[in-house]
């Protein structure tokens, strides 16, 4: 397959591309980075500027696209032009062209606001607030055939291979988890119209996936 992975160089998106990769998929990146993030011949690079209109994301999408995912952040800052404007502009300009997979990584409980009194969350409220109407857009406002994984604190640790799906409580994920969830997921049928969320566990990635 042709994928591409908006946010190629952020924790995940390296991860995930690195995945991918070794599952010979042709991958897209994009990342404001100059340098190739990966130097073999199935990876291209996109300098694709998600605070621009829709039309000019749009123009600088290969028609050939298979699948695309959203993992790109704001790390904080431009939240509303990044997580929740540019976010909506990339699937309405894939959306446009026919390509109609799309994976979003998210965060956990994004569509749930009865858990945002924790003080985790309350210190991150704008970005909840982002992602909620990200989210809320994909489901109720998209046609595409959207998966969201919904994940935790990421941690720099050596991934498990193990998660556990749609606990009531929130919980941390190794990176290297998460970037395997977001490949699980790419051609699972059970996956479609899917929302779920993730956190390290005791089930194996796959098996977990397919019991969606």
């Amino acid at each position: 397959m042709k994928i591409l992975v908006i946010g190629a160089s952020g924790r995940v998106g390296s991860d995930l591309v690195k995945q991918l990769l070794a599952d010979d998929h042709q991958v897209v990146g994009t990342t404001r980075q100059e340098k190739k993030l990966f130097d073999v011949d199935s990876y291209t690079q996109l300098n694709l500027d998600i605070t621009a209109s829709k039309d000019a994301i749009q123009s600088q999408i290969a028609d050939d696209i298979d699948a695309a995912y959203f993992v790109a952040g704001s790390g904080g800052t431009s939240v509303l032009e990044v997580d929740l404007h540019g976010a909506v502009k990339t699937m309405q300009a894939l959306q446009d062209k026919g390509i109609t997979r799309y994976i979003m990584l998210s965060t956990v409980f994004s569509l749930d606001t009865s858990k945002w009194d924790s003080a985790a969350i309350t210190n991150l409220k704008d970005y909840y607030i982002c992602k909620h109407y990200a989210d809320q857009w994909l489901v109720n406002d998209s046609t595409l055939d959207y998966t969201i994984v919904q994940a935790g604190a990421l941690k720099e640790q050596a991934g498990t291979g193990n998660i556990t799906v749609n606990d009531t409580n929130a919980g941390g994920n190794t990176i290297a988890d998460v970037a395997t969830t977001l490949v699980a997921v790419l051609n699972a049928s059970n996956t479609s119209k899917q929302v779920f969320s993730m956190r390290n566990g005791d089930t194996p990635i796959k098996e977990a996936v397919a019991s969606l």
